[in-house]
């Protein structure tokens, strides 16, 4: 039997489900650069070249276990743009009797891999994605029936399943989280691990003059590029991140500090989306770290609980709720994206500084994505769309997978409550708490009013009196909301005011009081797609 094999760009891994049964002999792997994937949204430069490089690496290390490979590059002439289009051309070259693939990482792709049987009259078999820990049905089973779908109700039930960091049928240290005790900003001179990054080699830097010359204008910066595109090199990450960083880590993982973008953190989720890790292998190998007394287990548990809880918890939640997910708005928020997101022109110093690490790096750890660029976007009622796919623009790591619940749910409480407990919200002392960023910041976070005033203390409070009706109740929410029923008509007013100034502001010119009027509010061909389609 003839098997045409199609492994997408983001399931390198060798032991991909669509690879388990391959007979050399007889099957051929198809792999596809189609402009449609690198434009859907537009990218971040160093996604695509991520993306494309890593392919092609792959690409070779199957010719070089004598596995064949069609592989179509974007340059290739007669490239038809798309997965079906090009599946199409591969079962006219090869005549398979079967096509073989794994499940999408993204609905509207396996929306397409649905149809491919009738349109191909062959038989297409899905394959599960094994590289993930909790298999979509036995999330399912998990969500059946529950009111609420908490990630740590889950995280405890993933502990059991699958026995990392249990000792017998309870918690290693007593304890199923240890998240009080990873919240230390860091202290003033404190010096932090020299990061490992990977210089492109000949295949990288051909990609980045490929992206360069076809999409000029998508957003990020090129020059910095040093992710790894191989298995070694990603493997290489990992064992750096745990000899040099994991120690640390849980201390430290919610620190920001101004000039230092990758701290303590893994830097392995772009490798792990991609493939070219797995989620067994590097919760592994952070247990180890542990029980041989490398690592304490505050660090090693907030390490395993992003993977083994965070990640396969918002994979199964996007899985079992869509493709309505994204329809809610459950806070009635309107407003366009203010285009300093994009540029980082923005007296807020802290914004300022996410987003340029973003496009310098395509990367911001999740305290700069959660507290500042998504507490932002909620305190000023940003439209869920269009922050979402920002979000799915901006970063080497971002699948609408993992992205859209993150964003719609936890950072943006979009869904109502069904990811989190409460909104993730926030004046300028949490910045400031776990930051230097306030030190040079126009504002000035000691001032809760009038235009000296850091915008997100004002934000914070305007927030809580625009959704009092529908945020009150929230248990969560109840010392806010008693401090908000103490205030003064006249205060609460001045709240109110200061919001208004500042958020109309951003839908000028002007772009924030006391800016330079840099740009529009939003730029409208950086938005090519309805999220909804």
């Amino acid at each position: 039997m003839r098997t045409l094999r199609l492994v997408l760009g983001d399931q390198l891994h060798p032991r991909l489900a669509t690879l388990t049964d391959l007979d050399p002999g007889a099957d051929t792997v198809l792999m596809v650069e189609v402009t449609d994937e690198a434009t859907y949204v537009r990218h971040h430069k160093q996604k695509l070249v991520l993306v494309l490089s890593a392919m092609r690496h792959f690409a070779a290390e199957l010719r070089a276990r004598g596995i064949a490979v069609d592989y179509v590059a974007l340059e290739d002439p007669d490239n038809a743009g798309s997965f079906t289009a090009e599946l199409t051309r591969a079962v006219a070259r090869h005549r398979p009797d079967r096509i073989v693939v794994t499940e999408a990482g993204e609905w509207r792709v396996e929306a397409m891999m649905r149809g491919w049987e009738e349109a191909l009259g062959i038989p297409v078999e899905i394959r599960d994605d094994t590289r993930f820990l909790c298999p979509r049905p036995i999330f399912a089973r998990w969500a059946e029936g529950r009111e609420s779908l908490r990630m740590e109700t889950f995280y405890r039930a993933m502990r059991r399943r699958t026995g990392f960091l249990m000792e017998g049928r309870e918690p290693a240290g007593g304890r199923w989280n240890f998240d009080h005790d990873n919240r230390r900003r860091l202290p003033p001179g404190h010096a932090v691990p020299e990061r490992r990054r990977f210089p492109p080699d000949a295949v990288t830097r051909e990609v980045m003059a490929l992206v360069a010359r076809r999409f000029p204008d998508h957003f990020g910066d090129l020059d910095g590029f040093a992710w790894p595109v191989t298995r070694a090199d990603a493997l290489a990450a990992l064992r750096h991140f745990l000899d040099d960083c994991l120690p640390d880590f849980g201390d430290y993982q919610d620190a920001m500090r101004a000039g230092t973008p990758f701290l303590y953190h893994g830097l392995i989720a772009p490798a792990l989306n991609l493939g070219l890790l797995d989620a067994e292998e590097v919760c592994r190998a952070a247990e180890e770290r542990w029980r041989d007394g490398s690592a304490p287990l505050n660090a090693v548990e907030g390490f395993i609980r992003q993977i083994l809880g965070w990640r396969e918890y918002v994979r199964g939640l996007y899985w079992a709720k869509m493709p309505d997910y994204p329809q809610t708005n459950a806070l009635d928020a309107t407003r366009d994206l203010p285009w300093f997101y994009w540029s980082g022109e923005t007296r807020m110093a802290c914004l300022a500084e996410c987003v340029r690490d973003t496009k310098a790096h395509a990367h911001a750890h999740h305290i700069q994505r959660l507290m500042v660029l998504g507490n932002f976007a909620l305190l000023a009622g940003i439209a869920p769309a269009q922050v979402e796919e920002w979000f799915l623009v901006v970063y080497a790591d971002a699948y609408e997978w993992v992205e859209l619940p993150n964003v719609h749910g936890m950072a943006l409480f979009a869904d109502g409550g069904l990811l989190a407990s409460k909104p993730y919200a926030s004046s300028g002392a949490y910045i400031d708490r776990m930051s230097d960023y306030c030190r040079g910041c126009a504002y000035d976070v000691r001032e809760k009013s009038g235009p000296a005033a850091c915008p997100f203390n004002y934000l914070y409070w305007n927030f809580l009196i625009a959704n009092e009706g529908s945020l009150s109740r929230n248990p969560r929410l109840a010392m806010p909301y008693r401090t908000l029923a103490r205030m003064p008509p006249a205060r609460r007013g001045a709240i109110v005011a200061d919001a208004a100034s500042f958020l109309d502001a951003l839908s000028t010119s002007k772009g924030e009081p006391g800016g330079d009027g840099a740009v529009d509010a939003r730029a409208p061909d950086l938005f090519l797609v309805d999220p909804a389609g």
